[in-house]
């Protein structure tokens, strides 16, 4: 058994350990008297006031939010530290304000939590439309999870988003299992799944397509396990970019397998910025046992990545080093005729990279044949 599995079922076990229903009486329900939350309206003031109350509890709690749609037009921070573990069920649809410039650096966050349950078969509404026809900048994230650990979401949708739909930053022990994150195509820098700095996070069994990455994963990142996941359109599962900032940690120990993407741009990809203002590093990472359908870049190392509208000085070559990557058993279609790209960084060249099993066609025009590209990769190190 692998150390990445030895992990997981650690952390389900501790997870279950804690998931303890709510008695009745501790049942916050924001439509209640009390709160007096109604559908179809505003109720900011209602979820503040049940969160303080179940957040003050001795014994699990939950917060419940019962089926229909409802407002949430201002910012909303559920914070802890709580005195017991507890609950926030969305049955219902909460729905993002269409104007967000009230908004600070995210529309919902959880912060600073130990043993959240998310769950409820509900759904967040970013409501996003309007941010992406005007083209200016928003909220950078719709749902931040910061500073929380030993904790689960699961069954709940997140859609349209201004931008990201989920951010997870300094984290520890979170799984993330059975969501739906939806937005289209065309919908720019709305990743579904974005974690940073957070160390031993899980991403399982979802459904993801959206206009940017499916799941990127960025510095400080370790012991991630992206797994069955149904990915696209979108721009495919990402290491990166990592390079653009000064004081970037190491990214380590990440597995990506039994994936399915449908019709993304990439596929399995690690990407970094050239020019990078410090030294960096990204090991220990593997892509396994996956699935292409018509992906454009099924197989990507991109160590010259340069956003769309950005200015780049490609020439001056990343800093970020990567090493002992595997991608094994990886198989389907390319829409490109060049299925994998290794262009790595010739100032600190990719180093231990393994491409094994890996069985990839050409869905374009059958007078090109398929084809691979390598740069700057320590070629006795390559297998």
């Amino acid at each position: 058994m692998t150390s990445t599995n030895i992990y997981l079922g650690k952390l389900l076990l501790s997870l279950l350990a804690f998931t303890v229903v709510a008695d009745q009486s501790n049942v916050f329900d924001v439509t209640s008297s009390k709160y007096g939350g109604k559908p179809d309206s505003d109720i900011s003031k209602a979820m503040t006031m049940s969160w303080t109350d179940a957040c003050a509890s001795t014994s699990t709690s939950r917060v419940l939010v019962p089926r229909g749609t409802y407002e949430l037009l201002q910012q909303a921070t559920f914070e802890g530290p709580c005195k017991a573990p507890i609950e926030f069920e969305l049955q219902g649809t909460l729905q993002a304000p269409k104007d967000r410039s009230q908004l600070d650096d995210s529309w919902v966050q959880f912060k600073n939590l130990d043993m959240l349950t998310l769950s409820g078969g509900g759904t967040f509404d970013g409501q996003g439309a309007h941010s992406w026809k005007e083209h200016h900048d928003s909220t950078p994230v719709d749902i931040k999870f910061k500073t929380v650990n030993n904790s689960i979401i699961s069954g709940i949708t997140f859609m349209d988003s201004a931008k990201f739909h989920i951010s997870v930053h300094d984290c520890n022990n979170v799984a993330f299992q059975r969501l739906t994150i939806t937005a289209p195509e065309d919908s720019p820098n709305t990743d579904g799944i974005h974690i940073s700095s957070s160390t031993k996070i899980t991403v399982s069994d979802s459904y993801i397509a959206t206009g940017d990455d499916c799941v990127s994963i960025g510095d400080g990142s370790n012991q991630i396990l992206v797994s069955n996941i149904a990915c696209g359109p979108g721009h495919g599962i990402s290491i990166g970019s990592l390079g653009k900032y000064p004081d970037e940690q190491p990214v380590v120990g990440i597995t990506v397998k039994n994936c399915t993407l449908t019709g993304t741009t990439n596929g399995a990809r690690i990407k970094t910025w050239p020019n990078s203002p410090a030294t960096s590093v990204a090991w220990d990472i593997l892509f396994q046992d996956m699935i292409m359908v018509n992906v454009k870049n099924p197989i990507l190392i991109n160590q010259n990545y340069c956003d769309k509208g950005k200015s780049c000085k490609l020439m001056i070559p990343s800093k970020v080093q990567i090493s002992d990557v595997r991608f094994k058993n990886i198989r389907g279609s390319s829409s490109s005729p060049v299925a994998v790209k290794l262009d790595c960084s010739h100032s600190a060249p990719c180093r231990n990279v393994e491409l094994s099993d890996i069985d990839l066609t050409y869905s374009g025009d059958e007078k090109d044949k398929i084809t691979s590209e390598c740069n700057n990769v320590s070629r006795d190190l390559l297998a």
